[in-house]
């Protein structure tokens, strides 16, 4: 009798690894996030001439920099988001809400102009 249910708890527990294994052969990759860098941040963005500051936590970042705009330079504050790999750009009114965002880029993001 102990022969018999030692090898019914093999079978389970081979069936276990061997249907885990599968899930996780199968499961989707996760997004691998670019490096928090000026230049990474920038990359998305167009006429930019210089980077004041910038930060990131997990998949967000905030970045103030300085644009050409017709010939005149504009300061700016980006919300930046990382969800696919790629840096980019996204609405402060969207996301700019307390505990929506970690309290770093919350702070540097949407306090400022």
């Amino acid at each position: 009798m102990k022969a018999l249910r030692l090898a019914g708890a093999v079978v389970i527990a081979g069936s276990l690894l061997l249907f885990s294994a599968r899930a996780t052969a199968t499961a989707s990759p996760t997004p691998v996030s670019e490096p928090c860098t000026a230049s990474a941040l920038t990359s998305q963005l167009s006429h930019v001439t210089s980077v004041q500051s910038y930060g990131c936590e997990g998949d967000w970042a905030y970045l103030w920099a300085t644009l050409s705009v017709a010939g005149n330079q504009v300061s700016v504050t980006e919300l930046m988001s990382d969800t696919t790999g790629t840096w980019s750009a996204v609405s402060r009114s969207t996301y700019c809400h307390a505990g929506s965002l970690p309290d770093l880029v919350y702070r540097r993001a949407c306090f400022s102009n």
